[in-house]
């Protein structure tokens, strides 16, 4: 009988601690958990919480697979950072308020399996290059779009990390020099106009000076419920208000999306996240303002696409990251 060897992928957010243990062909995802993160207990508890949601989700596995002669070789983890993924440190994270913290040792010594580090959008983005949109691809540049936007550039089957593992940090290029304040401290970084925090607040900031719409009906008044989501529905909707907040959103997104492709000449562009259920109310004029902003050679091999692995990216991209630090090659 042959032996499966079994990588599990784990996805630490600010928000949310996904798990799942995938062949390290990655052909399929089994036993996979969501779980919110216990931020507020501090990083060991989350480390207890990820130990937990391994063990389940190898034990869901193993009753998968009754039959099947399975070896789990490890655990390929994707945090927020920096980080320094050498040491395996999670050196800052402001979602999760951790400093120097050996993450990647402390999960590998709880569930007793070597275990590696990298940055969570580039993960995600690394995913999409193995399993999903970008499959296929050598040179790959994606955005993860959620609180914040985060970013990954995959080059030949490898992540690139720069000089200094903070490569990717693509929600803050700026777009505009004297534009919107970004939570980094810089000013009109590409995250301030179109991260999912920034869509409601640009839609919350026209409805006070009189935009006509549906959206404070949507929540009673209360503006601070205002969403990303609920601006999307609304668009989905016939929303006129709403649907403009998407063009603009584009229009930002095109313009960062624009600049990548004149630096990388990528083969494809993914976008990743909550802003992808937007679907071509967003990617119609996204487009259309690259073909506007970028040379016409570059944008004509370039595919622009929105992820194929919702939900799910991280872990495949924590497990293809897991075998290029061990073995070398995804």
């Amino acid at each position: 009988m042959q032996t499966t060897r079994m990588i599990v992928g784990v996805d630490v957010g600010g928000t949310n601690v996904v798990v799942g243990t995938v062949p390290e062909d990655g052909d399929t995802i089994y036993g996979f958990r969501k779980e919110r993160t216990l931020v507020a207990e501090g990083p060991d508890a989350v480390v207890g919480q990820i130990k937990t949601m391994v063990e389940s989700s190898l034990e869901e596995v193993g009753a998968t697979l009754a039959q099947d002669d399975i070896e789990v070789v490890g655990v390929g983890i994707g945090s927020p950072g920096p980080l320094d993924t050498k040491s395996g440190v999670v050196l800052w994270t402001p979602n999760l308020g951790w400093t120097d913290f050996p993450l990647r040792d402390h999960v590998s010594e709880a569930v007793g399996l070597p275990a590696t580090l990298d940055n969570d959008a580039n993960c995600a983005i690394f995913g999409e290059w193995w399993r999903g949109a970008a499959r296929g691809s050598n040179v790959v540049v994606g955005l993860t779009i959620g609180t914040g936007i985060g970013g990954g550039i995959v080059l030949n089957g490898e992540i690139y990390h720069g000089a200094g593992d903070v490569a990717g940090e693509l929600g803050h290029m700026t777009i505009d020099s004297a534009g919107r304040r970004c939570n980094c401290g810089n000013y009109g970084c590409l995250e301030a106009y179109a991260s999912g925090t920034a869509i409601a607040e640009r839609a919350v900031e026209g409805i006070e000076v009189g935009a006509e719409t549906s959206l404070p009906d949507l929540v009673s008044g209360d503006l601070s419920q205002v969403t990303a989501q609920l601006v999307y529905d609304a668009a989905h909707e016939g929303d006129d208000y709403a649907l403009e907040v998407i063009k603009d959103t584009a229009r930002f997104l095109g313009t960062g999306v624009a600049n990548l492709i004149n630096i990388f000449n990528p083969e494809v562009v993914v976008i990743c996240g909550g802003v992808t259920a937007a679907g071509d109310k967003l990617f119609a004029p996204l487009r259309k303002e690259v073909r506007l902003r970028a040379f016409k050679p570059a944008v004509e091999m370039c595919r622009i696409v929105p992820g194929g692995l919702p939900g799910t990216a991280g872990v495949f991209g924590a497990v293809a990251a897991f075998k290029v630090q061990t073995w070398g090659a995804a």
